[in-house]
């Protein structure tokens, strides 16, 4: 289930509000590569110490872990979600992260290959006239292929040669 924003900021505090309202959608795009990869490291800082909290605060409830406080947690809601938010964070800032380097890949792919077909021309005006090679030019005739075309299937051949692999097996195994 998705969490509303409102939901969002009750949950976090001030600093984790500005952290979190960062990773929605217009922001987001909106902030160069570096700063980005700073954001994702506070956030995940920031989300590893919210679950350490709530599975302190869970196993508080159930009476394995010593209270931090002067009594046990009764209700660990609050932990939880601020957890989930943050995770959720986590998730839309890696999926950003995904997008930006796939989109410079594609980039980067595209520029190779400008590069390979500016190389394939500049050789290819290195080497000069071709007049002197086999091609399909005005005055040139096809060259017939003199091999016979074949009138057994392949497959009957492959049958055959199969069947006769298997009866010399037989004869081997004799």
């Amino acid at each position: 289930m998705a969490i509303s924003q409102k939901v969002e900021a009750r949950a976090l505090s001030a600093d984790e509000r500005e952290l979190v309202e960062k990773s929605h959608h217009p922001m987001l795009q909106e902030i160069p590569d570096a700063e980005l990869a700073s954001l994702v490291k506070l956030v995940r800082e920031r989300r590893d110490k919210a679950q350490a909290q709530a599975n302190r605060r869970r196993r508080e409830m159930r009476g394995k872990g010593a209270p931090k406080g002067a009594t046990a947690s009764a209700v660990d809601d609050g932990s939880r979600l601020k957890f989930a938010v943050l995770a959720s964070t986590v998730r839309r800032l890696n999926s950003e992260v995904e997008r930006r380097r796939r989109l410079a890949a594609r980039a980067e792919l595209a520029d190779n290959a400008r590069k390979a077909l500016m190389m394939k021309r500049a050789a290819a005006a290195d080497q000069g006239p071709d007049f002197n090679r086999r091609h399909a030019r005005e005055g040139m005739r096809n060259i017939a292929n003199r091999r016979a075309e074949s009138l057994v299937n392949p497959m009957e051949r492959g049958r055959q040669r199969k069947a006769g692999a298997v009866a010399q097996a037989r004869r081997d195994a004799r």
